[in-house]
């Protein structure tokens, strides 16, 4: 069970790769002398060529976030269950336990806490 996760991960990710070098392998440029080469051969008009490229291109586009978004959502689910944490929870703790410090330290000497702010405070003309 554990495997065929790891291997559809490994699958959503190696898609991601595939489509996110194909979109970044059909440059513009390349783009228009597909839809040149589609129209002489294909029989078809160099701008319906072009609006096929453009569609197909949108549709991988697509296709490589929506891949995205179910690895990043199974490598959350994996992070969670080998019980790691994510940054913005570690931020969070790390916040938390120096308000606890803080706290803590008002509390063990409230006197000498007193005096030091007494001390920064300035000074009244009377």
């Amino acid at each position: 069970m554990a495997g065929d996760n790891d291997n559809s991960l490994l699958d959503a990710v190696e898609r991601i790769g595939l489509a996110a070098l194909g979109a970044a392998a059909l440059t513009a440029e390349r783009a228009d002398a597909l839809a040149d080469e589609l129209a002489a051969k294909g029989g078809m008009r160099r701008d319906e060529a072009r609006e096929l490229i453009e569609q197909a291109t949108h549709r991988w586009r697509g296709e490589a976030v929506r891949v995205g978004e179910r690895a990043g959502a199974g490598l959350e689910g994996l992070f969670q269950q080998l019980g790691l944490v994510t940054r913005a929870e570690l931020e969070e703790l790390e916040l938390r336990v120096a308000q606890l410090e803080h706290r803590l330290r008002l509390l063990e000497d409230p006197k000498e806490t007193l005096q030091q702010s007494v001390a920064k405070s300035p000074k009244s003309p009377n």
